[in-house]
């Protein structure tokens, strides 16, 4: 009988330690004010000012979390551009710490979320140590290009919108660029092609 206690333990044992450890950083990152706030496991709160994607490009929205971190990555797409500290986390989409802190509080980037260097090293560490939880939210200062569907209005939307006086109702994001699809293309599956 007491071989089945210590085996019933050490299962217990096992089962503990094969739980996957919950995030303790949460990363919140606000693309209209661009600022990224910061919580880690002790409770301790920073606020820093990030660049975002600039007009013609995009930062990703949603809730993420961390997939692969690189101390330093050159990014091929964008002439081995040094991406110090870069957390990866959809794609090829990165927090990272940039050469360009003069811009920072602006839209400046390819799509990636940049911050300082210091903020980018601690971030890095604190994220290696705790996990992370990733919330990309807001709507950019600049003119982001926004699609919207004419034909899909109904009559009683379009007087509605002009009683309001509100622009089209948007259906998504176009991606602009060398690397955007056709709009017919993305029209067929925007969420497909907004996210890339």
């Amino acid at each position: 009988m007491r071989i089945w206690a210590v085996i019933a333990a050490l299962f217990l044992v096992w089962v503990a330690g094969a739980a996957p450890a919950q995030a303790k950083v949460n990363i919140s990152v606000d693309l209209a004010k661009q600022t990224m706030r910061v919580e880690n496991g002790t409770g301790e709160t920073y606020t820093w000012p990030i660049s975002s994607a600039r007009k013609g490009f995009v930062t990703p929205r949603g809730t993420y979390a961390p997939q692969r971190l690189a101390t330093m990555h050159y990014s091929r797409k964008y002439h081995m551009s040094p991406m110090p500290h870069s957390i990866f986390f959809h794609a090829g989409w990165a927090i990272h710490g940039t050469n360009e802190a003069r811009a920072l509080g602006r839209p400046a980037s390819h799509g990636c979320v940049r911050l300082s260097k210091e903020n980018a090293a601690k971030l890095f560490a604190m994220v290696k140590a705790e996990g992370a939880v990733i919330r990309i939210d807001g709507t950019p200062p600049h003119g982001t290009m926004i699609a919207s569907n004419a034909k899909a209005k109904s009559k009683a939307v379009k007087i509605a919108s002009a009683k309001r006086k509100v622009g089209p109702v948007a259906l998504g994001y176009a991606p602009v660029g060398r690397s955007a699809p056709p709009l017919n293309v993305w029209a067929k599956d925007p969420a497909h092609w907004t996210l890339r």
